[in-house]
């Protein structure tokens, strides 16, 4: 991979997005802080840069810049938004707080051509972007024209085609800017002359060499879930690693139905995996009675999950690596991503590194993937389609779905009810078009009627999405006969549950998941 792109990460929440765009397009790349050392910048010898954007503002003194001496390697660099102000700072322009805030849906003008817009945008044309700014560029460093102008931004794209130095102040990476992705494009193969041929083939094969190298003759145990998350590691580091790969499936009581059977069935019939099957159900669901704040029931699973995986790895005799199903999302949820400040949002039981007790290194291959690529991955590694095309599970599992306090009770309530939903969408032919669907148990009872009799029990809220990344995510439309049908079933067949709502939040402002 000659033929490589390097993102500097000033913190925004959709930096993955650049480097998506990026793959996209057939160019390997890989994001890392923006005070990347001068080791990184040596050993990677990227064929172009982008700095990203990010909350700060270059105004202030003490905010983040990028290494100076990236403009000075003789290769083509692109700012997007707060990554096009430092730029400008950096190189002698300036940079002020505005008086008009562009968050949101924008049009810019393109007022000249350049490299950049090569072939999909002309000087004279109006075009819808994405922007999300407080400052502007208001003086430009020699050797930069304004290519595109806003309401908000006189300096919206600025370049200097003579150094292939190029910045705009809103997203390209974006689907809201709808040619975003075709300027990122022309950026890496036109302006940056990449090949363009790097594919998830590729990919897996540099993976498996990286796994190969960390690992050596150590041990590996694996954390299984049955997701498509862990379920592409598993296969992923046995193709790389072979018998020194041991999984462990831990049964923690809070599992759909059926799970842990088709779990263990597929990787011990289909696969020639080691495999522990652990059934802890009776030390999670213990240590998590009473428990009703959402990141302590996080933080407990996550606790667990590590004494487990520690036990289980003195039972093989020891292991030196522990490899998990991280993906991006969660990084950018639970901690800033590779040194980034980004916000944090929510703690994910799989994010955050080992107790220092531990013997351990983590195998995370899949950190900076999200959902769609580690299903193409799977398709890639030949993984069962009953797995690659699974809804996202969380590693919590029914624990996230059962607001407030979690027992046995309520766990098997909520399983049969998520089973009848699951089961109507498949019977609809939709399970493929929504990205995620679940029900949630809440911690709320109602009054219903059932056979002239009062009941008070609890009320179930479905919840199903569309999305591509997980990032963001807005709720599928289901008819009302469909919701009427299932809310029937569920109340019908589910004892413990009478009465049935469906959630029609987007993300943001919500989560996918309720907890």
């Amino acid at each position: 991979m000659n033929d490589k792109i390097l993102i500097l990460d000033f913190g925004s929440q959709v930096t993955q997005l650049i480097a998506r765009r990026v793959r996209e397009a057939g160019v390997y790349c890989e994001i890392v802080p923006f005070n990347a050392s001068d080791d990184i910048l040596d050993s990677f010898k990227p064929a172009g840069i982008i700095l990203s954007g990010g909350p700060a503002s270059v105004t202030h003194a003490d905010t983040p810049r990028a290494p100076a001496r990236i403009f000075g390697l003789g290769i083509p660099v692109l700012g997007i938004c707060y990554g096009q102000q430092t730029m400008v700072d950096q190189l002698g322009g300036n940079v002020t707080t505005s008086d008009h805030q562009e968050f949101g849906r924008a049009f810019v003008d393109v007022r000249e051509n350049c490299a950049l817009f090569d072939g999909v945008w002309k000087t004279g044309d109006r075009e819808q972007v994405w922007m999300s700014h407080g400052d502007h560029v208001d003086r430009l460093p020699e050797g930069f024209s304004v290519v595109a102008t806003s309401e908000g931004a006189p300096f919206a794209a600025i370049a200097n085609d003579e150094k292939k130095f190029y910045g705009v102040q809103f997203h390209p990476e974006v689907m809201h800017t709808p040619h975003g992705a075709e300027l990122l494009k022309n950026f890496v193969l036109n302006i940056c002359t990449c090949s363009g041929d790097w594919t998830m083939a590729s990919f897996r094969e540099t993976k498996i060499q990286e796994i190969r190298d960390q690992v050596g003759s150590g041990k590996v145990i694996c954390g299984l879930s049955g997701g498509v998350d862990s379920s592409v590691v598993a296969v992923l580091i046995h193709e790389a690693i072979g018998d020194q790969l041991t999984c462990v499936y831990v049964d923690h009581g809070l599992m759909r139905a059926g799970e842990s059977d088709q779990v263990v069935s597929l990787f011990r019939e289909h696969y020639n995996i080691n495999l522990v099957h652990r059934d802890a159900s009776d030390l999670f669901l213990g240590e998590l009675a009473g428990v009703t704040d959402p990141e302590k029931k996080r933080k407990i699973i996550g606790k667990l999950f590590i004494d487990v995986f520690e036990e289980e790895a003195r039972n093989i005799g020891g292991a030196d690596f522990l490899a998990q199903g991280t993906l991006y999302p969660d990084v950018i949820e639970s901690v800033s991503f590779i040194g980034g400040p980004s916000v944090t949002i929510k703690s994910h039981h799989n994010v955050g590194g080992l107790p220092e007790r531990m013997n351990m290194s983590l195998v995370e291959p899949l950190r900076e993937l999200f959902k769609d690529e580690v299903r193409e991955l799977g398709r890639e590694l030949g993984l069962h389609n009953d797995f690659v095309s699974r809804h996202p599970f969380p590693g919590p599992g029914l624990a996230i779905r059962i607001p407030g306090e979690i027992t046995r009770e309520k766990a098997d309530i909520l399983r049969k009810a998520d089973a009848i939903y699951l089961e109507e969408i498949r019977n609809a032919g939709l399970y493929d078009t929504i990205w995620q669907a679940f029900a949630v148990l809440l911690p709320v009872k109602t009054v219903g009627v059932m056979g002239d009799a009062r009941t008070y029990d609890h009320v179930c809220a479905l919840r199903a999405v569309t999305s591509t990344d997980g990032m963001t995510a807005d709720y599928y439309p289901f008819p009302h006969d469909f919701l009427g049908r299932t809310a029937t079933r569920i109340i019908n067949e589910v004892r413990g549950i009478n009465r049935v709502v469906y959630d029609v939040t987007s993300k943001p402002p919500g989560t996918i998941e309720w907890e």
